[in-house]
């Protein structure tokens, strides 16, 4: 018995020396991108033009959200704390209050509909509570090159180290969406009491909407960790999501959003139906991990962009909420893609997310890209 015991203790002391001095390499492994059976669409070394695709800046610190003033400015969020205005005077902003642990840190940026008017911008960030972390959406006015006002919009959005959710966007109705992950307990997800696992939706005072169906700011349930929202030409709310991790991946999902359904999170994944939940408008299969980020629509198309998958993918969408062939664009080519954005001079804004601890930094890492859609037909 002694032998055995001094067996097993010799094992578990390599173990973990091995998981001490391969952390790094074994988080890296596990994020790997996985091999593809979708149709494959525009690689960098097919686009000869020099303005196919353009740096518009580099040396960003895991840039997390993409948005515009505007005036045509550029605003980013970095995930360990800080807001960049991409102008001649290259603006920073550090944000109080943010913890940046894991995935969780300062996340999701937008730009209220009024802002010529109140100069607001909203901020979804995690923070530290007692000996746990939470998520809440900041209010802050953009005054000149001044970043003053700082009001709580929403607090107590359960935040962990892992399935913050993050996005914020406002929709064609005035009103603020928010993206949250189930924070890795993943009961809270089918709790409608719960603002974890949800798409909610708020005034942009945080205050809840009248119509909101469970008389609180949860919009949908059922969501693992969704990162992207976006609207079609209809005004139909689509997210991106994330769906199993290790050790099995696969199962991420293009959801399209009704107000009270049920997105099946944890009970039901890819094209398992039960009783009352959503079936996603396309996922990535068992074989297949996107790991799902921003999501943007234009021109008829959504696009989303991919952590593992780095790629950046795109779907038709019709009148009637038809998708169309799933097509895979940049394969590779410039790593881990977070956020996609549509600019106000009608192109892709893409960041890519290579210094985040699971991808490999190339020069200039992290960057934002502008991309011509045209290319991508």
């Amino acid at each position: 018995m002694k032998t055995k015991l001094i067996v097993a203790l010799s094992a578990l002391a390599v173990l973990g020396a091995f998981g001490y001095f391969y952390s790094d390499w074994l988080t890296k492994l596990m994020f790997q991108p996985t091999e593809t059976a979708l149709e494959i669409g525009v690689k960098l070394d097919d686009l000869k033009r020099d303005w196919a695709v353009e740096v518009v800046a580099e040396n960003l610190d895991i840039p997390w959200e993409i948005a515009f003033l505007p005036n045509g400015e550029i605003l980013v969020t970095e995930r360990p704390g800080t807001l960049r205005r991409l102008n001649e005077a290259g603006q920073v902003f550090t944000i109080e209050g943010v913890q940046h642990v894991g995935e969780g840190g300062l996340q999701g940026l937008a730009v209220d509909p009024a802002f010529t008017d109140n100069g607001y911008i909203y901020l979804y960030l995690t923070s530290a509570q007692g000996s746990g972390l939470v998520n809440r959406v900041d209010r802050y006015a953009l005054l000149g090159d001044r970043l003053v006002d700082r009001t709580e919009i929403i607090s107590n959005i359960p935040g962990a180290k892992y399935h913050d959710g993050g996005r914020i966007a406002f929709g064609p109705d005035g009103y603020l969406y928010i993206a949250t992950g189930d924070a890795t307990d993943e009961a809270m997800a089918q709790d409608t009491t719960s603002l974890a696992g949800k798409i909610l939706r708020i005034n942009s005072d945080g205050s809840i909407p009248d119509d909101n169906p469970f008389g609180n700011a949860v919009w949908s349930y059922g969501h693992r960790n969704p990162q992207g929202l976006a609207w079609d030409d209809v005004g139909r709310l689509w997210s991106s999501e994330h769906g199993r991790s290790v050790p099995q991946s696969g199962y991420d999902e293009l959801n399209l959003i009704l107000p009270g359904d049920n997105y099946g999170w944890p009970d039901a994944q890819g094209d398992e139906t039960q009783s009352g939940m959503n079936l996603p408008a396309v996922h990535s299969g068992p074989d297949e991990t996107w790991a799902p980020a921003g999501l943007a629509h234009l021109d008829g198309r959504l696009y989303f962009a991919g952590l593992r998958g780095e790629s950046l993918y795109a779907v038709p969408v019709d009148e009637s909420g038809a998708l169309g062939q799933l097509k895979v664009h940049f394969r590779g080519d410039f790593g881990r893609l977070r956020a996609v954005a549509v600019g106000p001079d009608g192109n892709l804004y893409v960041s890519t997310s290579n210094t985040d601890g699971r991808g490999e930094a190339r020069t200039g890492d992290d960057k934002i890209l502008k991309i011509n859609p045209i290319l991508l037909r």
